[in-house]
Order: C-alpha cells, then sequence, then structure tokens
C-alpha cells in the first residue's frame, strides 16, 4: 500500500487548510450539517448494537467496531467536521490561512455539525427508531445521556483532549494512504480506539445526550425508565451544556491542536518557522 511521508501529509493539509477556511459559508455550513449527520449515525448505530449487551467490555468493543465509519463517511465525502478540522492549525503555522480565519470557521462548522447531530436524535427519539426491545434502546439512550450529563468537568477537559489526539490522528493517517481501503483504516484504527476507551467527543456527544434529553419528555419512554427506577434528575440541557458540551469541546480543541502542532513541528515545512 503506497503512502506519502508525514511531510507530505503536512504539507497536503496546510494546502487543503487554506481552502476549507475560504470556502463560502454555505458550503462550510451544509457539509458541516453533513458530517453532524454522518457522526450522529455512528452513534445511533453504536446505541443501537450494544442496548442489550450486558459485559461492559464486550459492548464497547461492538461500538468501537461500528463507529469509525462515521469519521470514515465524513473523510471520504468531504463533510467538515469540527474535531477533526482542529488541525487547521497547520495550516497558520505554515502560514497559509490566518488565525481568525481558522476561528472563524471552527464557529461556522461547530453550528453545522451541532445542527446535523440534534436533528438526527430528535428524529430517532421522535420518529421511533428508539422502540427496539420494547423501548429499551430508548431507556439505554437515556441512561447514558445521564451518566455524560453527570461527568465531572475536569474529567470531561481529560477524556475529550484524550478523545481528540486519537481523533486528528485518524485524520493524518486518512491522508497518508492512496488507496480507498487505505483511507478508510487510517481512519478507523485510531477512532475505534477512543470508543473503546470511553472518551468523550463533542459532536457526538450532540447526538447521544440530545436524544435521551428528547427521550425523556416522550411519555412511553419516560415510563419504562421510572419502572426500571432510573435516575433521571442530572440529564437536563443546563447539564449538558455546562457539565458536558463546554468542557468537552474545550478538551477536543487541545487535543487536536496540541496534535496539529506537534504534527507540524516534526514534519512541517521549514518556511513555515519550524526550527
Amino acid at each position: 500500500m503506497e503512502l506519502d511521508t508525514p511531510a507530505q501529509v503536512a504539507e497536503k493539509y496546510a494546502a487543503a487548510g487554506r481552502i476549507k477556511t475560504n470556502a463560502p459559508l454555505l458550503r462550510q455550513l451544509l457539509l458541516a450539517l453533513l458530517a453532524g449527520f454522518f457522526i450522529a449515525m455512528g452513534g445511533a448505530a453504536t446505541n443501537t448494537a450494544a442496548h442489550t449487551i450486558e459485559n461492559v467490555g464486550m459492548a464497547r468493543v461492538v461500538c468501537g467496531l461500528l463507529f469509525p465509519f462515521g469519521l470514515a463517511m465524513v473523510i471520504l465525502t468531504g463533510a467538515e467536521l469540527f474535531t477533526g478540522n482542529t488541525l487547521l492549525v497547520i495550516s497558520v503555522l505554515e502560514r497559509r490561512t490566518t488565525a481568525r480565519a481558522v476561528l472563524r470557521s471552527w464557529v461556522i462548522v461547530y453550528l453545522g455539525n451541532a445542527a446535523g447531530a440534534v436533528l438526527t436524535a430528535a428524529g430517532c427519539a421522535f420518529g421511533g427508531q428508539l422502540q427496539y426491545s420494547g423501548g429499551q434502546l430508548a431507556v439505554f439512550t437515556m441512561r447514558l445521556a445521564a451518566g455524560k450529563c453527570a461527568l465531572p468537568a475536569g474529567n470531561a477537559v481529560v477524556l475529550g483532549f484524550l478523545c481528540n489526539l486519537l481523533v486528528t490522528a485518524g485524520v493524518l493517517m486518512s491522508l497518508s494512504a492512496k488507496s480507498l481501503t487505505g483511507r478508510v483504516l487510517g481512519a478507523y484504527l485510531p477512532v475505534a480506539f477512543f470508543v473503546i476507551c470511553g472518551f468523550e467527543h463533542s459532536i457526538a456527544n450532540l447526538y447521544y445526550i440530545p436524544a435521551g434529553l428528547f427521550a425523556k419528555t416522550v411519555p412511553a419512554y419516560a415510563a419504562l425508565a421510572a419502572g426500571e427506577g432510573l435516575t433521571l434528575s442530572a440529564l437536563t440541557w443546563t447539564n449538558f451544556l455546562c457539565k458536558n458540551l463546554l468542557p468537552v469541546t474545550a478538551g477536543n480543541i487541545l487535543g487536536g491542536v496540541t496534535m496539529g502542532a506537534l504534527f507540524w513541528y516534526c514534519h512541517g515545512a521549514k518556511k513555515g518557522g519550524r526550527p
């Protein structure tokens, strides 16, 4: 399998970053919406596959086998994913774009990702997709979402940081390959690791937690949860935003920027300022 060198990958991403940040707003937004949908589908698939598996280790492995195809779809369709786009720091360090342009792109892409993921969550919760196993998929979804909302903020930052070290490694590894198989495998393995380990991904959580929040408003699902003694007091929009999404997003940014800066320092062009 023919692969580009890390230096070639750095150059390739630096050039791509200039195109990304200069793209028209509507194009960025629509591609971000698509990426949010793909990542949400990864979340929906993993919840559906794992909701009846009692062995935690086995459930994590099943999720790890399935979820990475969401990122593969993002990469192969040219969609825009916020967590991957934290690598735009490479383009800034290579002086192909500006920090201001990157921040603008991050905001646009994040909002598009959020819209795609939350709309998918609403479709699953209100469209009947959570009715599997007599509604047990809905109960599983609410339990998972409540657990994420109860995560201490410090843990959320660290788990978000570790997550995006792996996601951005997957993006870079995918760029090194020239075949369809190579690009998918490059993205697949690091993402499988983060899912199996239970690290936190902000865009995935924009599906996982809203799906639980929406399910909580469906009387039949709420009755099932109450019948099983499931406590949902932590599952609120405030906890979602303040205790999970914000710290996880901060961790994702730190992880992605760290990976991008490290990769650039080691492999970027000397004209970009590397010692």
